[in-house]
């Protein structure tokens, strides 16, 4: 039997009614911005209804819902051919987070959690020598993953270039990258790209990245975690784009 969950905030509706995984709905009465009257207009045949924004509140305890609540069908993995429709329908730059093949569930669960946190519209990962959405990895993105969509692709160079096709920029995290996440425009259409626990990205991930970032690090250890590595990037790109809305672009020099 399929599972249901609550699902809230703009751009996840939005997903969810694409994919027809929408049961129910319900929409804060007091907002009738364009963003939610075109919701509206796109769920005319979904059982919904008009409450009042505390009536949200608590159905979510309290977390940002930007005036939408959606019961749900689970969310379950999309595939490269369903990347052109998801990127439609977004009515903001694309945030998009790709995984070059991390396989413990753990760092999976918590990349869904910091994914879901900092707006991320979608994460990419392959399909084989990854971890995929396992109960495991679900029980560990502590809803995440019945919210974001997470994109399994049989060949993640194509993706890639499928990306910058569409006008993404791809942003990868490598310890030898030649500029400093803080100094990288980080707006715009973007895709960050994380590599795998140990071995990092692989030479062709990072060969099809725009540019190479690094996180500094002042301690001893080498290298941090990969959940924890990207949670640091997304939340610098999400701070970044909270202030400016101009396009990323390749280091100088």
């Amino acid at each position: 039997m399929a599972t249901e969950a609550l699902v809230y905030g703009i751009h996840a509706v939005c997903a969810a009614l694409a994919q027809g995984r929408v049961r129910a709905l319900w929409l804060d009465v007091s907002r009738q911005d364009s963003r939610l009257n075109a919701l509206r207009r796109a769920a005319t045949t979904i059982p919904r209804q008009e409450t009042e924004r505390t009536t949200l509140d608590a159905m979510v305890h309290g977390i940002q819902h930007q005036g939408v609540v959606a019961r749900c069908v689970g969310l379950q993995p999309l595939a490269e051919g369903d990347l052109p429709t998801l990127l439609g329908m977004m009515q903001e730059p694309p945030f998009l987070l790709v995984l070059d093949g991390v396989q413990d569930p753990h760092n999976l669960g918590a990349c869904l959690r910091s994914a879901d946190a900092a707006g991320v519209h979608a994460v990419l990962a392959p399909r084989d020598r990854a971890a995929g959405l396992t109960p495991a990895v679900r029980k560990v993105a502590s809803g995440a993953a019945e919210v974001v969509p997470f994109v399994q692709v049989t060949n993640l160079a194509r993706t890639l270039r499928d990306l910058k096709d569409l006008g993404v920029w791809l942003v990868g995290a490598s310890g030898n990258g030649p500029q400093s996440l803080y100094d990288a425009k980080l707006t715009g259409p973007l895709a960050l790209v994380m590599g795998t626990e140990g071995r990092g990205l692989r030479r062709l991930t990072a060969e099809l990245c725009d540019f190479l970032v690094h996180i500094p690090m002042l301690g001893t250890v080498e290298s941090l975690n990969v959940s924890v590595a990207t949670g640091i990037c997304l939340f610098e790109a999400l701070r970044q784009r909270q202030v400016n809305h101009q396009s990323p672009s390749p280091p100088l020099g």
